[in-house]
């Protein structure tokens, strides 16, 4: 057993180098805090980061300004991906929204640049990669210490929890934990999609392409480099594919059941299911109870998913990346870390329960077939 001390105080450790815990620390960094990250990862390419997102210019932009970053976000980011399609499950086109040249209300970028384009903002040594949370002990007033699963021990005088849906640090605070939402995402990569897969590449365009029938839908989005992202939505039990006597390495056994499900859905949209690239991937999508709430501890916070998962609609990574900006300003600003996390909690919370509110039961809104708000707004 090893133990681990930080450097002046206060000793901060953010548990997770999602976009969350890269945007505080980059933040205190600026204002001469030193935090250490610490991630279950084996290092920065240890797994593919995901497809693409967009961040919106009343949270995740904000962040990135307070960070310093907005302008080179600006630079990696594609404003093009801002356009939306809609269509019907015959793949008759509802509206389509096309951005306004230099728009950037909510530009996308890969996940993946996001988190280079963060990593690379740090100074060396701050994340601290392959180290898995076990728990967290000692008094609620005093000093935390962190087990790690290689035998470390931690002290820190605030533990900060960014570490995504599962989160180890929520355990010290709360005992929710996610709930299966009812509804399952299939993922499906294209790769190389303007020559190998152009009819798709056509039909998605430069950003994303949603369709729905009430029951079931299909939502595909192009990142950079050539590459789609497909998700196929269904309301169907968290473990279907196992229920169906598979296991997702049975892709052709996949693919003919999702065929047999949307039967009655066009040719076109339906090669979004069969014409991928490699094995599907299962996301059952998981939320917290709503509202999340716990008793407050000075030495132990949330950000992100870790205080209030909700379905991809959107808001997960801004709001994860507006709570981290918030909570670096609060301990910036504050006397104590106690302070802080008082202050910052006191703005966090009544924005991410008021936002669960919204979304509440939200993973239904990925299979309706009612167009977006802004779609009667622009006359389409």
């Amino acid at each position: 057993m090893t133990i681990d001390t930080f450097g002046p105080s206060p000793r901060i450790a953010i548990i997770g180098a999602g976009p969350g815990g890269l945007t505080c620390a980059r933040i205190l960094q600026r204002h001469g805090i030193f935090p250490t990250v610490y991630d279950h990862e084996t290092g920065p390419g240890a797994r593919d980061q995901g497809g693409t997102l967009d961040l919106h210019e009343d949270n995740g932009q904000i962040a990135l300004r307070e960070a310093g970053l907005l302008e080179e976000f600006f630079r990696l980011s594609r404003p093009e991906g801002q356009e939306m399609r809609q269509l019907d499950p015959a793949g008759t086109l509802l509206f389509q929204h096309t951005p306004d040249e230099g728009e950037r209300f909510k530009p996308e970028i890969d996940r993946g640049h996001l988190r280079d384009l963060l990593l690379g903002s740090l100074k060396p040594g701050t994340v601290r990669w392959g180290h898995t949370l076990r728990s967290l002990d000692g008094p609620v007033e005093g000093t935390r210490r962190l087990h790690f699963a290689d035998g470390t021990i931690i002290e820190a005088d605030l533990v900060i929890g960014a570490d995504g849906a599962w989160s180890r640090v929520r355990l010290a605070l709360s005992p929710a934990t996610p709930q299966y939402s009812g509804v399952s995402f299939l993922e499906a990569w294209f790769h190389d999609v303007d020559d190998r897969h152009a009819d798709i590449a056509d039909l998605v365009g430069r950003g994303s392409a949603a369709a729905a029938d009430g029951d079931r839908g299909l939502f595909a989005q192009r990142s950079s480099g050539g590459h789609i992202r497909a998700y196929v939505i269904q309301r169907v039990p968290a473990d279907w594919i196992a229920a169906s006597g598979l296991t997702v390495q049975d892709t052709e056994a996949i693919r003919a059941l999702l065929l047999e499900r949307y039967r009655h859905w066009s040719p076109r949209l339906r090669r979004l299911l069969t014409d991928n690239d490699g094995l599907y991937v299962d996301r059952p999508l998981h939320a917290l109870p709503v509202p999340h709430v716990w008793d407050q501890h000075p030495a132990v916070t949330l950000l992100g998913d870790a205080a209030h998962l909700m379905p991809p609609l959107g808001v997960g990574v801004n709001l994860a990346m507006l709570d981290a900006c918030e909570l670096a300003l609060a301990l910036v600003a504050n006397d104590t870390v106690g302070d802080a996390v008082r202050a910052y909690e006191a703005t966090m919370r009544p924005r991410s329960q008021q936002m669960q509110q919204l979304l509440d039961n939200g993973a239904e809104q990925l299979l309706s077939t009612e167009l977006p708000d802004f779609a009667t707004a622009e006359g389409h």
